[in-house]
């Protein structure tokens, strides 16, 4: 295989492919990233068993073949290399090791066969539809926060992908909760997506995504197999498998009789969340809110180190009420609003609380309130 390739297309289809591969391995081939060159084009390839990232580029290609390399060291030398260099790749058979030459450097790196490499095939696809990228962005951007950590729930470690709504407005929802929290947000059903089953997408798969959006008039194709989804943006194209468990009824958690209506200044609520709190201790995180007469009074309450309050003026014409969240979960929740307007509705200080943005539709956030 003899390859010559400009250095910052092999960098940037490097830095799509090579965040999948994982630090340490215990599965020698898995530390590598498969490189197949022919027909004036070089191929990468990286997965982990579990999602699997090509990237293909235009290369001068003679003679054609296929080695794998070591996914990280290999990007670290061509990041190192100086700008506007052209690299050649050249390995042969007999001698296991891929030579990298640009200017006057010289790597040689040990390879592994090709037939080593696993293929992360999608199988037979059930359902095909496309969408903006700005669109799939706006999808991941709104619920990623509320994905669950705890691995014990696996089935809460992802957004929960599906078609919603009504016959006449069908739209394509996505959901994700980690108990404490919940975030949906949604957008128009895409064509070819009726009738698509309801998907759990990993979160290491989420977070893969998000970078390779990077153009958001781009066309995603998405493609749903038993087990396995498949996004294609340009010649990037990323296979992952699908968590295999049942999302909760999510529905029975979305409050509908809140009837006391709370409305705050975005960033003034903002703001003022995040300057009580940095008296809040780390374990408890609690931000109490008393509302009553047009004002809202935030205050944080420490034994171990002090209190803090500050009150805003705010549209709030329901009874008084006292109510208690954890600051973290409130300023995640606030960065998602993008009008001026926050809309709280309350119910009691022991039920959840629905929080919307006042001027967009499609997204709504509810929080658990806590004990203070």
């Amino acid at each position: 295989m003899k390859v010559t390739v400009e250095r910052s297309e092999l960098l940037k289809s490097l830095g799509h492919v090579h965040r999948v591969v994982e630090r340490r391995n215990t599965i020698p081939i898995l530390a590598n990233v498969l490189l197949h060159a022919d027909r004036g084009k070089l191929s990468l390839r990286a997965t982990d068993l579990d999602v699997e990232v090509t990237d293909t580029i235009g290369a001068e290609i003679g003679p054609g073949g296929s080695t794998t390399v070591p996914a990280h060291m290999f990007f670290d030398i061509v990041r190192k290399l100086p700008e506007g260099a052209q690299i050649g790749l050249e390995s042969s058979g007999d001698r296991a090791t891929l030579a990298i030459r640009a200017g006057r450097s010289r790597f040689t790196l040990q390879t592994l066969p090709e037939s080593d490499f696993p293929d992360l095939a999608p199988g037979e696809t059930t359902h095909k539809f496309a969408l903006k990228a700005g669109d799939l962005k706006r999808l991941i951007e709104k619920t990623q926060f509320a994905i669950s950590t705890e691995e014990t729930r696996y089935y809460l470690n992802g957004i929960y992908l599906h078609a919603a709504g009504t016959a006449k407005a069908p739209m394509l929802r996505a959901v994700a909760t980690d108990g404490h929290r919940l975030a949906q947000m949604e957008l128009d059903l895409p064509k070819g997506a009726d009738g698509m089953p309801g998907i759990i997408v990993p979160r290491k798969t989420v977070n893969e995504l998000q970078r390779l959006l990077e153009d958001n008039e781009a066309e995603v194709a998405v493609e749903l197999s038993p087990g396995k989804i498949r996004l294609s943006v340009g010649e990037v194209v990323l296979t992952s498998k699908l968590i295999d468990g049942t999302f909760p009824d999510y529905a029975r958690v979305i409050p509908v009789n809140n009837d006391k209506e709370l409305i705050v200044d975005k960033k003034e609520f903002q703001d003022a969340v995040d300057r009580v709190s940095t008296v809040s201790s780390e374990r408890g995180r609690a931000v109490k809110l008393s509302v009553g007469g047009g004002k809202l009074l935030l205050s944080v309450t420490n034994p171990d180190s002090g209190s803090a309050n500050e009150e805003l003026e705010v549209e709030y014409e329901a009874e008084p009420i006292d109510i208690g969240f954890n600051s973290r979960y409130l300023l995640d929740i606030a960065g998602q609003i993008e009008s001026e307007a926050a809309v709280l509705k309350l119910a009691d200080p022991g039920s959840p609380t629905l929080i919307l943005d006042k001027s967009r539709h499609g997204s709504l956030y509810v929080l658990m309130p806590m004990r203070v």
